[in-house]
């Protein structure tokens, strides 16, 4: 089985590694990450790691299979077909945000690709935003 997830994955931390791992008990992983520009239309400003950097790292660890960019920016639908997954797993933190509107798809899409959508638990205290306030010595970032 072949599992989709996608993200920005920008400084690589525990709560990376837990959702990866358990995605990867579904299947092989593949990891749709987020461009730098997509990232600076999105969030209004640059990652802390480039594309590239990102996905050396996601590729060097042992539950990502491979790395292929979210060419359609705020439209997941080319970058999910590019690589036909199975599975779409995401984090639970979406379960409460429209996570349908945000990816550009619909369940009745997703019904006739044949792809099931999976909420991984998350991994609570731990975020790249926790990590930057950790590194910059602040509490409010």
């Amino acid at each position: 089985m072949k599992v989709y997830t996608g993200g920005t994955f920008d400084l690589f931390h525990a709560g990376h590694v837990n959702f990866l791992r358990q995605s990867s008990h579904f299947g092989r992983v593949v990891v749709s990450l987020n461009t730098d520009e997509f990232i600076v239309s999105y969030k209004g400003k640059p990652p802390t790691l480039t594309y590239e950097e990102r996905a050396d790292v996601l590729l060097g660890c042992k539950y990502v299979e491979d790395v292929v960019p979210n060419s359609g920016g705020h439209d997941s639908k080319p970058a999910i077909l590019s690589v036909g997954p199975d599975l779409i797993s995401i984090g639970s933190d979406w379960a409460t945000r429209d996570y349908y509107s945000q990816m550009g798809f619909d369940q009745a899409w997703l019904d006739r690709q044949g792809i099931m959508l999976l909420y991984i638990p998350y991994t609570e205290g731990i975020s790249t935003t926790e990590t930057k306030k950790r590194i910059l010595g602040i509490k409010n970032f």
